[in-house]
Protein backbone atom coordinates (compact mmCIF):
# COMPACT_ATOMS: atom_id res chain seq x y z
CA UNK A 1 0.00 0.00 0.00
CA UNK A 2 1.70 3.28 -1.17
CA UNK A 3 1.18 6.32 1.20
CA UNK A 4 1.36 10.39 0.27
CA UNK A 5 5.04 10.42 -1.10
CA UNK A 6 7.97 13.03 0.06
CA UNK A 7 11.29 12.29 -2.18
CA UNK A 8 12.95 16.26 -1.83
CA UNK A 9 13.53 16.21 1.65
CA UNK A 10 17.26 17.26 2.67
CA UNK A 11 19.92 14.43 3.33
CA UNK A 12 20.73 15.89 6.67
CA UNK A 13 16.96 15.48 8.41
CA UNK A 14 17.24 11.62 8.27
CA UNK A 15 20.19 11.48 11.04
CA UNK A 16 18.75 13.89 13.52
CA UNK A 17 15.26 11.83 13.64
CA UNK A 18 17.73 8.53 13.45
CA UNK A 19 19.28 10.09 16.76
CA UNK A 20 16.38 10.51 18.81
CA UNK A 21 14.74 7.30 17.52
CA UNK A 22 17.89 5.76 18.56
CA UNK A 23 17.94 7.66 21.96
CA UNK A 24 14.51 5.96 22.07
CA UNK A 25 15.20 2.50 21.47
CA UNK A 26 18.05 2.70 24.46
CA UNK A 27 15.55 3.89 26.61
CA UNK A 28 15.97 7.27 27.43
CA UNK A 29 12.77 8.87 27.82
CA UNK A 30 12.24 6.68 30.78
CA UNK A 31 14.89 9.24 31.84
CA UNK A 32 14.45 12.32 30.38
CA UNK A 33 12.28 14.11 27.26
CA UNK A 34 13.08 13.84 24.52
CA UNK A 35 11.91 16.04 21.30
CA UNK A 36 8.69 14.24 19.72
CA UNK A 37 5.70 15.22 18.04
CA UNK A 38 2.53 13.63 19.85
CA UNK A 39 -1.02 13.47 17.92
CA UNK A 40 -3.96 13.81 20.15
CA UNK A 41 -7.61 14.18 19.14
CA UNK A 42 -10.68 13.50 20.12
CA UNK A 43 -12.38 10.24 19.12
CA UNK A 44 -13.38 10.09 15.09
CA UNK A 45 -11.64 13.51 14.59
CA UNK A 46 -9.95 12.08 11.55
CA UNK A 47 -6.54 11.08 13.37
CA UNK A 48 -6.28 7.67 12.30
CA UNK A 49 -6.77 8.72 8.53
CA UNK A 50 -4.37 11.34 9.07
CA UNK A 51 -1.57 9.07 10.41
CA UNK A 52 -2.82 6.33 7.33
CA UNK A 53 -1.89 9.10 5.03
CA UNK A 54 1.37 9.91 6.42
CA UNK A 55 2.30 6.52 7.02
CA UNK A 56 1.02 4.21 3.86
CA UNK A 57 -0.46 1.88 5.94
CA UNK A 58 -3.83 0.76 7.37
CA UNK A 59 -3.67 1.28 11.24
CA UNK A 60 -6.74 -0.23 13.84
CA UNK A 61 -10.46 0.80 12.89
CA UNK A 62 -13.48 0.76 15.01
CA UNK A 63 -15.95 2.30 16.89
CA UNK A 64 -14.73 3.38 20.26
CA UNK A 65 -11.15 3.19 21.87
CA UNK A 66 -9.03 1.78 18.79
CA UNK A 67 -6.00 3.09 19.80
CA UNK A 68 -5.08 1.35 23.70
CA UNK A 69 -1.91 2.17 23.92
CA UNK A 70 0.51 5.19 22.85
CA UNK A 71 2.00 3.88 18.91
CA UNK A 72 5.67 5.45 18.38
CA UNK A 73 4.98 5.75 14.05
CA UNK A 74 8.96 5.90 12.92
CA UNK A 75 8.92 6.61 9.35
CA UNK A 76 11.90 6.28 7.44
CA UNK A 77 12.34 6.66 3.54
CA UNK A 78 14.54 4.28 2.65
CA UNK A 79 14.67 4.13 -1.51
CA UNK A 80 15.66 1.10 -3.56
CA UNK A 81 14.52 -0.65 -0.90
CA UNK A 82 11.00 -2.52 -0.75
CA UNK A 83 8.34 -2.12 1.99
CA UNK A 84 9.48 -3.75 5.69
CA UNK A 85 8.21 -3.42 9.32
CA UNK A 86 9.34 -4.15 12.71
CA UNK A 87 6.69 -3.68 15.63
CA UNK A 88 8.51 -3.55 19.29
CA UNK A 89 6.72 -3.58 22.35
CA UNK A 90 7.32 -4.82 25.88
CA UNK A 91 10.29 -2.92 26.37
CA UNK A 92 11.63 -3.80 23.54
CA UNK A 93 11.61 -7.18 24.34
CA UNK A 94 8.86 -8.53 21.72
CA UNK A 95 10.00 -7.68 17.91
CA UNK A 96 8.13 -8.89 15.15
CA UNK A 97 9.23 -8.37 11.53
CA UNK A 98 7.09 -8.49 8.43
CA UNK A 99 6.84 -7.35 4.96
CA UNK A 100 3.52 -7.76 3.96
CA UNK A 101 1.43 -3.88 4.93
CA UNK A 102 -1.34 -5.44 5.41
CA UNK A 103 -0.53 -7.08 8.68
CA UNK A 104 0.13 -3.85 10.48
CA UNK A 105 -3.08 -3.58 11.44
CA UNK A 106 -3.25 -7.24 13.04
CA UNK A 107 0.19 -7.06 14.39
CA UNK A 108 -0.72 -3.55 16.34
CA UNK A 109 -4.03 -4.69 17.62
CA UNK A 110 -2.05 -8.22 18.90
CA UNK A 111 0.39 -5.94 20.56
CA UNK A 112 -2.58 -3.88 22.21
CA UNK A 113 -4.52 -7.01 23.18
CA UNK A 114 -1.19 -7.53 25.02
CA UNK A 115 -0.39 -4.98 26.41
CA UNK A 116 -3.86 -3.26 27.75
CA UNK A 117 -5.76 -6.51 28.05
CA UNK A 118 -8.59 -7.60 25.56
CA UNK A 119 -11.78 -5.06 25.62
CA UNK A 120 -11.58 -1.64 25.97
CA UNK A 121 -8.71 -0.86 28.91
CA UNK A 122 -5.88 1.30 27.68
CA UNK A 123 -2.11 0.92 28.70
CA UNK A 124 0.71 3.89 28.89
CA UNK A 125 3.35 0.91 27.78
CA UNK A 126 4.41 2.33 24.55
CA UNK A 127 4.52 0.33 20.87
CA UNK A 128 6.96 1.10 18.08
CA UNK A 129 6.10 1.11 14.42
CA UNK A 130 8.85 1.29 12.37
CA UNK A 131 8.34 1.55 8.82
CA UNK A 132 11.30 1.53 5.86
CA UNK A 133 9.99 2.14 2.22
CA UNK A 134 10.75 4.20 -0.35
CA UNK A 135 7.38 5.54 -0.22
CA UNK A 136 6.77 7.59 2.90
CA UNK A 137 8.42 10.79 4.79
CA UNK A 138 11.36 10.86 7.25
CA UNK A 139 9.27 11.27 10.34
CA UNK A 140 9.01 9.71 13.77
CA UNK A 141 5.47 10.44 15.82
CA UNK A 142 3.55 9.25 18.67
CA UNK A 143 -0.57 8.75 18.53
CA UNK A 144 -2.26 8.55 21.70
CA UNK A 145 -6.07 6.97 22.51
CA UNK A 146 -8.73 9.27 21.07
CA UNK A 147 -10.74 11.47 24.09
CA UNK A 148 -13.34 9.32 25.04
CA UNK A 149 -16.42 11.92 26.43
CA UNK A 150 -18.69 8.79 27.26
CA UNK A 151 -18.33 5.56 28.35
CA UNK A 152 -19.71 2.98 26.32
CA UNK A 153 -19.17 -1.07 25.58
CA UNK A 154 -18.08 -2.12 29.23
CA UNK A 155 -15.64 0.79 29.23
CA UNK A 156 -14.71 1.69 33.03
CA UNK A 157 -16.54 4.69 34.12
CA UNK A 158 -13.50 6.87 34.46
CA UNK A 159 -11.94 5.77 31.09
CA UNK A 160 -12.16 9.55 30.10
CA UNK A 161 -10.13 10.67 32.87
CA UNK A 162 -7.41 7.71 32.26
CA UNK A 163 -7.06 8.67 28.52
CA UNK A 164 -7.02 12.54 29.63
CA UNK A 165 -4.44 11.43 32.49
CA UNK A 166 -2.23 9.74 29.84
CA UNK A 167 -1.89 12.48 27.01
CA UNK A 168 -1.52 14.87 29.75
CA UNK A 169 1.56 12.84 30.54
CA UNK A 170 3.05 13.40 27.06
CA UNK A 171 1.81 16.61 26.32
CA UNK A 172 3.08 18.55 29.28
CA UNK A 173 6.70 18.19 28.86
CA UNK A 174 7.93 21.17 26.67
CA UNK A 175 10.44 18.89 24.37
CA UNK A 176 7.00 17.54 23.02
CA UNK A 177 5.68 18.64 20.10
CA UNK A 178 1.29 18.81 20.06
CA UNK A 179 0.30 17.85 17.11
CA UNK A 180 -3.92 18.38 17.49
CA UNK A 181 -6.29 16.90 14.96
CA UNK A 182 -9.79 18.98 14.88
CA UNK A 183 -12.79 18.18 12.43
CA UNK A 184 -13.42 21.24 10.39
CA UNK A 185 -17.12 20.61 11.35
CA UNK A 186 -16.87 21.23 14.70
CA UNK A 187 -16.56 23.87 16.93
CA UNK A 188 -12.45 24.56 17.21
CA UNK A 189 -13.31 26.34 20.37
CA UNK A 190 -14.97 23.35 22.11
CA UNK A 191 -12.75 20.63 20.93
CA UNK A 192 -11.04 19.22 24.15
CA UNK A 193 -8.18 18.02 22.14
CA UNK A 194 -7.33 21.70 21.73
CA UNK A 195 -8.35 22.45 25.11
CA UNK A 196 -6.17 20.18 26.50
CA UNK A 197 -3.30 21.56 24.41
CA UNK A 198 -3.94 25.16 25.48
CA UNK A 199 -3.92 24.23 29.68
CA UNK A 200 0.28 23.02 28.87
CA UNK A 201 0.73 25.56 25.86
CA UNK A 202 -1.26 28.41 26.58
CA UNK A 203 0.63 30.86 24.14
CA UNK A 204 0.47 28.16 21.64
CA UNK A 205 4.30 28.20 20.98
CA UNK A 206 4.71 23.90 20.67
CA UNK A 207 1.02 23.29 19.27
CA UNK A 208 0.30 22.38 15.54
CA UNK A 209 -3.48 22.12 14.84
CA UNK A 210 -4.65 19.91 11.44
CA UNK A 211 -8.11 20.45 10.21
CA UNK A 212 -9.54 17.50 8.67
CA UNK A 213 -13.10 16.49 7.24
CA UNK A 214 -13.44 19.63 5.15
CA UNK A 215 -15.58 17.82 2.97
CA UNK A 216 -18.23 17.68 5.72
CA UNK A 217 -18.78 21.38 6.87
CA UNK A 218 -21.93 23.75 6.09
CA UNK A 219 -21.91 25.57 2.79
CA UNK A 220 -21.50 29.81 3.98
CA UNK A 221 -19.17 28.73 6.60
CA UNK A 222 -15.92 28.21 4.70
CA UNK A 223 -14.36 31.97 5.48
CA UNK A 224 -14.48 31.09 9.16
CA UNK A 225 -12.26 27.84 8.45
CA UNK A 226 -10.02 30.31 6.35
CA UNK A 227 -9.83 32.53 9.28
CA UNK A 228 -8.72 29.53 11.25
CA UNK A 229 -6.30 28.20 8.75
CA UNK A 230 -5.08 31.71 8.44
CA UNK A 231 -4.13 31.70 12.61
CA UNK A 232 -7.32 34.33 13.21
CA UNK A 233 -8.63 33.20 15.68
CA UNK A 234 -7.04 30.86 18.07
CA UNK A 235 -3.18 31.70 17.08
CA UNK A 236 -0.84 29.48 17.29
CA UNK A 237 2.95 29.74 16.60
CA UNK A 238 3.00 26.45 14.27
CA UNK A 239 0.13 27.40 12.65
CA UNK A 240 -2.67 24.88 11.12
CA UNK A 241 -3.32 22.52 8.12
CA UNK A 242 -6.18 21.59 6.22
CA UNK A 243 -5.95 18.15 4.91
CA UNK A 244 -8.89 15.69 3.16
CA UNK A 245 -8.00 12.00 3.60
CA UNK A 246 -10.08 9.23 3.09
CA UNK A 247 -13.62 8.55 4.30
CA UNK A 248 -15.32 5.32 5.00
CA UNK A 249 -16.79 5.45 1.75
CA UNK A 250 -13.63 5.46 0.01
CA UNK A 251 -12.00 2.84 2.21
CA UNK A 252 -15.04 0.42 1.25
CA UNK A 253 -14.59 1.29 -2.12
CA UNK A 254 -11.14 0.61 -2.08
CA UNK A 255 -9.68 3.35 -3.25
CA UNK A 256 -6.06 3.54 -2.45
CA UNK A 257 -3.82 5.90 -0.36
CA UNK A 258 -2.04 7.01 -3.63
CA UNK A 259 -5.09 7.75 -5.44
CA UNK A 260 -6.81 9.62 -2.48
CA UNK A 261 -3.75 11.81 -2.27
CA UNK A 262 -4.36 12.32 -5.72
CA UNK A 263 -8.45 12.97 -4.83
CA UNK A 264 -7.34 15.74 -1.89
CA UNK A 265 -5.28 17.33 -4.17
CA UNK A 266 -8.03 17.97 -6.60
CA UNK A 267 -10.41 18.69 -3.99
CA UNK A 268 -8.57 21.93 -2.96
CA UNK A 269 -7.52 23.00 -6.41
CA UNK A 270 -11.34 22.60 -7.35
CA UNK A 271 -12.67 24.45 -4.40
CA UNK A 272 -13.60 27.60 -4.28
CA UNK A 273 -12.73 29.31 -0.86
CA UNK A 274 -9.39 26.33 0.25
CA UNK A 275 -7.48 26.53 -2.92
CA UNK A 276 -5.81 29.44 -2.18
CA UNK A 277 -4.26 27.10 0.58
CA UNK A 278 -2.46 25.17 -1.75
CA UNK A 279 0.18 28.28 -2.89
CA UNK A 280 0.36 29.10 0.91
CA UNK A 281 1.30 24.84 1.79
CA UNK A 282 -1.46 25.40 4.53
CA UNK A 283 -3.51 22.48 2.91
CA UNK A 284 -2.69 18.54 1.62
CA UNK A 285 -0.92 15.69 3.78
CA UNK A 286 1.99 16.34 2.12
CA UNK A 287 2.56 19.94 3.19
CA UNK A 288 1.53 18.65 6.43
CA UNK A 289 4.63 15.89 6.17
CA UNK A 290 6.99 18.66 5.20
CA UNK A 291 5.49 20.38 7.56
CA UNK A 292 5.60 18.58 10.54
CA UNK A 293 9.28 16.75 9.41
CA UNK A 294 11.17 20.35 9.48
CA UNK A 295 9.56 21.18 12.57
CA UNK A 296 10.70 18.20 14.31
CA UNK A 297 14.18 18.67 13.20
CA UNK A 298 14.47 22.14 14.30
CA UNK A 299 13.01 21.16 17.59
CA UNK A 300 15.96 18.43 18.25
CA UNK A 301 18.41 20.67 16.87
CA UNK A 302 17.52 23.43 19.23
CA UNK A 303 16.97 20.54 22.00
CA UNK A 304 20.27 18.52 21.44
CA UNK A 305 22.67 20.53 23.67
CA UNK A 306 21.02 20.76 26.53
CA UNK A 307 19.69 17.02 25.96
CA UNK A 308 23.40 16.30 26.46
CA UNK A 309 24.07 17.95 29.18
CA UNK A 310 21.24 16.47 31.17
CA UNK A 311 22.26 13.18 30.24
CA UNK A 312 25.84 13.78 31.26
CA UNK A 313 24.47 15.07 34.80
CA UNK A 314 22.10 12.16 35.10
CA UNK A 315 24.77 9.90 33.98
CA UNK A 316 27.65 11.42 36.88
CA UNK A 317 24.33 11.01 39.53
CA UNK A 318 23.71 7.66 38.62
CA UNK A 319 27.80 6.62 38.85
CA UNK A 320 27.69 8.10 42.29
CA UNK A 321 24.60 6.42 43.53
CA UNK A 322 25.57 3.06 41.89
CA UNK A 323 28.98 3.79 44.11
CA UNK A 324 27.08 3.90 47.24
CA UNK A 325 24.91 0.81 46.52
CA UNK A 326 27.92 -1.41 46.25
CA UNK A 327 28.26 -4.71 44.06
CA UNK A 328 26.28 -7.62 45.21
CA UNK A 329 27.30 -10.95 45.84
CA UNK A 330 28.68 -13.10 42.80
CA UNK A 331 26.83 -16.17 42.62
CA UNK A 332 29.30 -18.94 42.82
CA UNK A 333 30.36 -20.05 46.43
CA UNK A 334 33.90 -19.64 46.62
CA UNK A 335 33.27 -16.15 45.24
CA UNK A 336 30.13 -15.50 47.45
CA UNK A 337 33.07 -16.43 50.46
CA UNK A 338 35.51 -13.93 49.33
CA UNK A 339 32.69 -11.41 49.29
CA UNK A 340 31.70 -12.36 52.28
CA UNK A 341 34.83 -11.63 53.94
CA UNK A 342 35.03 -8.35 52.49
CA UNK A 343 32.25 -7.38 53.48
CA UNK A 344 33.07 -8.11 57.38
CA UNK A 345 36.99 -7.50 57.41
CA UNK A 346 35.23 -4.02 56.81
CA UNK A 347 32.64 -4.14 60.00
CA UNK A 348 35.57 -4.89 61.73
CA UNK A 349 37.72 -1.87 60.53
CA UNK A 350 34.92 0.56 61.48
CA UNK A 351 34.06 -0.97 64.75
CA UNK A 352 38.43 -1.03 65.85
CA UNK A 353 38.37 1.89 64.16
CA UNK A 354 35.27 3.05 65.99
CA UNK A 355 36.84 1.72 69.30
CA UNK A 356 40.33 3.65 68.82
CA UNK A 357 38.64 6.95 68.40
CA UNK A 358 40.18 7.06 64.52
CA UNK A 359 36.49 7.07 63.18
CA UNK A 360 36.16 10.84 64.36
CA UNK A 361 32.64 11.32 62.16
CA UNK A 362 30.73 9.38 64.02
CA UNK A 363 31.74 11.22 67.06
CA UNK A 364 31.55 8.58 69.94
CA UNK A 365 34.00 9.98 71.90
CA UNK A 366 32.41 13.34 72.08
CA UNK A 367 29.39 11.68 73.56
CA UNK A 368 31.43 9.83 76.05
CA UNK A 369 33.52 12.77 77.01
CA UNK A 370 30.24 14.66 77.63
CA UNK A 371 28.80 12.23 79.76
CA UNK A 372 32.04 11.59 81.56
CA UNK A 373 31.98 15.36 82.27
CA UNK A 374 28.44 15.28 84.05
CA UNK A 375 29.64 12.50 85.97
CA UNK A 376 32.73 14.79 87.07
CA UNK A 377 30.28 17.34 87.81
CA UNK A 378 27.73 15.32 89.38
CA UNK A 379 30.59 14.12 91.85
CA UNK A 380 31.72 17.63 92.37
CA UNK A 381 28.10 18.92 93.59
CA UNK A 382 28.36 16.12 96.71
CA UNK A 383 31.41 17.63 97.98
CA UNK A 384 28.95 19.28 100.44
CA UNK A 385 30.44 20.55 103.92
CA UNK A 386 31.09 18.04 106.54
CA UNK A 387 30.38 20.11 109.56
CA UNK A 388 27.33 19.01 110.36
CA UNK A 389 27.96 15.53 110.07
CA UNK A 390 31.30 16.22 112.81
CA UNK A 391 28.64 16.73 115.54
CA UNK A 392 27.38 13.13 114.86
CA UNK A 393 31.11 11.98 116.13
CA UNK A 394 30.79 11.60 119.91
CA UNK A 395 33.20 9.57 122.42
CA UNK A 396 32.48 6.49 123.14
CA UNK A 397 34.32 4.19 125.27
CA UNK A 398 38.00 5.78 124.01
CA UNK A 399 39.92 7.73 126.97
CA UNK A 400 40.13 11.49 126.28
CA UNK A 401 42.81 12.19 123.15
CA UNK A 402 40.98 9.33 121.06
CA UNK A 403 38.65 9.58 118.44
CA UNK A 404 35.92 7.62 117.45
CA UNK A 405 36.81 6.08 114.01
CA UNK A 406 34.52 3.86 113.73
CA UNK A 407 31.65 7.16 113.31
CA UNK A 408 33.92 9.14 110.98
CA UNK A 409 33.80 5.74 108.38
CA UNK A 410 30.17 5.45 109.12
CA UNK A 411 30.22 9.25 107.81
CA UNK A 412 32.39 8.51 104.34
CA UNK A 413 30.75 4.91 104.31
CA UNK A 414 27.06 6.56 103.95
CA UNK A 415 28.38 9.61 101.86
CA UNK A 416 29.96 7.31 99.51
CA UNK A 417 27.06 4.73 98.99
CA UNK A 418 24.83 7.51 97.73
CA UNK A 419 27.00 7.89 94.67
CA UNK A 420 26.23 3.64 93.43
CA UNK A 421 22.90 4.26 91.60
CA UNK A 422 24.06 7.44 89.96
CA UNK A 423 27.69 5.52 88.56
CA UNK A 424 25.01 2.03 87.65
CA UNK A 425 23.06 4.85 85.60
CA UNK A 426 26.13 5.98 83.81
CA UNK A 427 27.35 2.62 82.80
CA UNK A 428 23.66 2.39 81.05
CA UNK A 429 23.96 5.78 79.63
CA UNK A 430 26.95 4.53 77.99
CA UNK A 431 25.74 1.18 76.86
CA UNK A 432 22.76 2.93 74.96
CA UNK A 433 25.04 5.00 73.29
CA UNK A 434 27.62 2.25 72.32
CA UNK A 435 25.10 -0.15 71.15
CA UNK A 436 23.94 3.12 68.80
CA UNK A 437 27.38 3.63 67.63
CA UNK A 438 27.89 -0.43 66.83
CA UNK A 439 23.99 -0.37 65.04
CA UNK A 440 25.09 2.61 63.27
CA UNK A 441 28.28 0.54 61.70
CA UNK A 442 26.23 -2.12 61.29
CA UNK A 443 23.73 -0.75 59.10
CA UNK A 444 26.41 0.95 56.90
CA UNK A 445 28.61 -1.89 56.43
CA UNK A 446 25.52 -4.58 56.59
CA UNK A 447 22.91 -2.07 54.61
CA UNK A 448 21.67 -4.13 51.99
CA UNK A 449 21.82 -7.70 53.79
CA UNK A 450 18.82 -8.04 56.20
CA UNK A 451 20.29 -11.55 57.52
CA UNK A 452 23.74 -10.26 58.23
CA UNK A 453 21.91 -6.98 59.94
CA UNK A 454 19.53 -9.17 62.17
CA UNK A 455 22.95 -11.47 63.27
CA UNK A 456 24.93 -8.82 64.00
CA UNK A 457 22.12 -7.00 65.71
CA UNK A 458 21.57 -10.30 68.26
CA UNK A 459 25.41 -10.64 68.68
CA UNK A 460 25.63 -6.57 69.65
CA UNK A 461 22.69 -7.04 72.00
CA UNK A 462 24.11 -9.88 73.85
CA UNK A 463 27.48 -8.90 73.97
CA UNK A 464 26.57 -5.68 75.18
CA UNK A 465 24.17 -7.35 77.87
CA UNK A 466 27.06 -10.03 79.05
CA UNK A 467 29.35 -6.74 79.26
CA UNK A 468 27.15 -4.87 81.37
CA UNK A 469 26.69 -7.69 83.94
CA UNK A 470 30.85 -7.88 84.25
CA UNK A 471 31.20 -3.72 84.53
CA UNK A 472 27.97 -3.55 86.90
CA UNK A 473 29.60 -6.54 88.99
CA UNK A 474 33.47 -4.59 88.64
CA UNK A 475 31.26 -1.10 89.91
CA UNK A 476 29.79 -2.75 92.81
CA UNK A 477 32.64 -4.56 93.93
CA UNK A 478 34.59 -1.08 93.59
CA UNK A 479 31.85 0.62 95.70
CA UNK A 480 32.58 -2.25 98.49
CA UNK A 481 36.02 -1.88 98.09
CA UNK A 482 35.06 1.78 99.01
CA UNK A 483 33.68 0.67 102.17
CA UNK A 484 37.17 0.47 103.73
CA UNK A 485 38.50 4.12 104.23
CA UNK A 486 41.93 3.71 102.54
CA UNK A 487 44.22 5.62 100.84
CA UNK A 488 48.27 6.69 100.52
CA UNK A 489 48.84 8.87 103.32
CA UNK A 490 51.17 11.52 101.37
CA UNK A 491 47.98 11.90 99.33
CA UNK A 492 45.93 12.46 101.98
CA UNK A 493 48.01 15.23 103.66
CA UNK A 494 48.55 17.05 100.30
CA UNK A 495 44.77 17.59 100.23
CA UNK A 496 44.22 18.25 103.88
CA UNK A 497 47.17 20.70 103.58
CA UNK A 498 45.26 22.51 100.29
CA UNK A 499 41.99 22.62 102.15
CA UNK A 500 43.20 24.02 105.33
CA UNK A 501 46.40 26.09 104.07
CA UNK A 502 48.41 24.19 106.60
CA UNK A 503 51.44 21.61 105.89
CA UNK A 504 50.93 18.70 107.92
CA UNK A 505 53.26 15.50 108.64
CA UNK A 506 53.14 12.38 109.24
CA UNK A 507 54.45 13.10 113.02
CA UNK A 508 52.09 15.94 113.49
CA UNK A 509 48.83 13.89 113.20
CA UNK A 510 48.29 12.56 116.82
CA UNK A 511 48.19 16.45 117.21
CA UNK A 512 46.01 16.88 114.85
CA UNK A 513 43.60 14.39 115.97
CA UNK A 514 40.69 16.88 117.23
CA UNK A 515 37.43 17.07 116.82
CA UNK A 516 37.19 19.83 115.60
CA UNK A 517 39.40 19.37 112.56
CA UNK A 518 37.64 16.09 111.46
CA UNK A 519 34.77 18.19 108.75
CA UNK A 520 38.61 19.17 107.09
CA UNK A 521 39.73 15.48 107.05
CA UNK A 522 35.93 14.33 105.71
CA UNK A 523 36.66 16.66 103.02
CA UNK A 524 40.17 15.33 102.77
CA UNK A 525 39.25 12.04 102.07
CA UNK A 526 36.15 12.66 100.31
CA UNK A 527 38.15 14.52 97.26
CA UNK A 528 40.12 11.69 97.22
CA UNK A 529 37.37 9.24 96.74
CA UNK A 530 35.99 11.95 93.91
CA UNK A 531 39.04 11.76 92.39
CA UNK A 532 39.21 8.36 92.06
CA UNK A 533 35.64 7.76 91.41
CA UNK A 534 35.94 10.78 88.43
CA UNK A 535 38.39 8.15 86.77
CA UNK A 536 38.11 4.77 87.67
CA UNK A 537 34.28 4.48 86.63
CA UNK A 538 34.53 5.95 83.40
CA UNK A 539 38.21 3.56 82.66
CA UNK A 540 36.43 0.59 83.99
CA UNK A 541 32.99 1.53 81.50
CA UNK A 542 35.03 1.98 78.67
CA UNK A 543 36.66 -1.20 79.19
CA UNK A 544 34.26 -3.13 79.40
CA UNK A 545 31.46 -1.90 77.43
CA UNK A 546 33.68 -1.14 74.40
CA UNK A 547 37.10 -2.06 73.60
CA UNK A 548 36.11 -5.61 75.23
CA UNK A 549 32.77 -5.79 73.24
CA UNK A 550 34.75 -4.21 70.19
CA UNK A 551 37.07 -7.43 70.77
CA UNK A 552 34.61 -9.71 71.16
CA UNK A 553 32.06 -8.55 68.69
CA UNK A 554 35.01 -8.61 65.75
CA UNK A 555 36.09 -11.90 66.58
CA UNK A 556 32.59 -13.34 66.73
CA UNK A 557 31.71 -11.79 63.58
CA UNK A 558 34.52 -13.69 61.51
CA UNK A 559 32.88 -16.68 62.57
CA UNK A 560 30.23 -16.23 60.49
CA UNK A 561 33.05 -17.98 58.05
CA UNK A 562 32.70 -21.07 59.59
CA UNK A 563 28.93 -21.61 58.19
CA UNK A 564 27.82 -23.15 55.33
CA UNK A 565 24.68 -20.94 53.67
CA UNK A 566 27.13 -18.15 52.81
CA UNK A 567 24.71 -16.88 50.11
CA UNK A 568 21.69 -16.99 53.14
CA UNK A 569 23.92 -14.40 54.80
CA UNK A 570 24.05 -12.48 51.88
CA UNK A 571 20.60 -12.19 50.54
CA UNK A 572 19.83 -8.96 49.95
CA UNK A 573 16.21 -7.48 50.57
CA UNK A 574 14.64 -7.24 47.28
CA UNK A 575 13.95 -3.59 47.01
CA UNK A 576 18.00 -3.06 47.02
CA UNK A 577 18.77 -5.57 44.73
CA UNK A 578 15.69 -3.94 42.35
CA UNK A 579 17.39 -0.79 43.15
CA UNK A 580 20.94 -1.97 41.99
CA UNK A 581 19.25 -3.73 38.80
CA UNK A 582 17.74 -0.28 38.29
CA UNK A 583 20.95 1.87 38.58
CA UNK A 584 22.88 -0.28 36.35
CA UNK A 585 20.19 -0.17 33.39
CA UNK A 586 20.11 3.34 33.42
CA UNK A 587 23.92 3.67 33.64
CA UNK A 588 24.04 1.44 30.10
CA UNK A 589 21.11 3.25 28.76
CA UNK A 590 22.82 6.72 29.61
CA UNK A 591 26.13 5.69 28.54
CA UNK A 592 25.11 4.42 25.56
CA UNK A 593 23.15 7.79 24.73
CA UNK A 594 26.39 9.90 25.70
CA UNK A 595 28.06 7.70 23.16
CA UNK A 596 25.10 8.23 20.53
CA UNK A 597 25.06 11.74 20.76
CA UNK A 598 28.99 12.14 20.91
CA UNK A 599 29.49 9.99 17.76
CA UNK A 600 26.68 12.10 16.32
Amino acid sequence: MNGEVHSHLEKSIRPYIDLIDTLRSIGIHKDLALPTIVVIGDQSSGKSSVLEALSGVALPRGTGIVTRCPLELRLKKVPGVKWKAILTYNNNEEKIEFADPSLVEKHVAEAQNELAGRGVGISDELITLEIMSPDVCDLTLIDLPGIARVPVNGQPEDIGKQIKHLIMKFIMKHETINLVVVPCNTDIATTEALKMAQIVDPEGIRTVAILTKPDLIDKGTEKNILAIVHNRVIPLRKGYIIVKCRGQRQIDDKISLEEAAQMERDFFQNHDYFRCLLKEDKATVKSLALKLTQELVDHIKKSLPQLHEQIKKQLWSVRRALKDCEDGPPDDFEGAKEFLIKVLNRFNEQINSLKSGELTEKKLFVQLRAEFKKWNDYLNSTKTSFNSSTSEIHRGRELPGFSNYRMFEKILQDHVAKLKDPAIDLLNYIKDIVIKQFTDVMNECFQNYHVLQNITKDKINNIQFTQLDKAEERIIEQFNMEKRIYTQDPIFLKILSEITNETFSEKELPVFDKQSKYSHMLEAYYEVVVQRMADQLPLMITFYMLQETAQLLSTDIMKLLEKPDVHELLSEDSDVSRRRKDLRARLNRLTAAVEAITNF
